[in-house]
């Protein structure tokens, strides 16, 4: 993740973009671990009752920007995810600095492990 990102600007960005779906204070909507109606899962919370932190910063900036169902293609996995891919809404200056927001919001011990994850993840790309 970039250093230096504008962390109230990333509040007014997922305001604007995530918000709606993932909740004003990053709550995520009810039942978000049962299947809906429609088969998709509800929108989960980012904030540490979730399971956001779980990722490393790949997954969740290719996540954010391409959407669930491409992202998860990608990795050869059919999957009908209700997250919609934000390029061409968002820069992604403005995806890292959404990110770098909510990581702002979890305590310690969540931050330290998804750093780690996201270390792990650099060093199997590199291999």
């Amino acid at each position: 993740m970039p250093e230096g990102l504008d962390l109230a600007q990333g509040e007014v960005l997922y305001g604007e973009y995530c918000a709606s779906c993932h909740g004003a204070n990053l709550e995520g909507q009810p039942d978000w671990q049962s299947p809906g109606p429609d088969g998709r899962l509800p929108a989960p919370p980012h904030d540490e009752t979730g399971h956001t932190w779980h990722h490393p910063d790949s997954v969740l900036f290719q996540y954010t920007k391409l959407g669930g169902r491409e992202t998860l293609a990608l990795q050869g996995i059919e999957f009908d995810s209700g997250m919609p891919g934000l390029e061409g809404q968002l820069s992604d200056q403005e995806i890292w600095t959404i990110l770098a927001y909510i990581r702002s919001t979890w305590p310690e011990r969540a931050r330290a492990a998804q750093a780690a994850r996201t270390e792990a993840s650099l060093a199997n790309e590199g291999s």
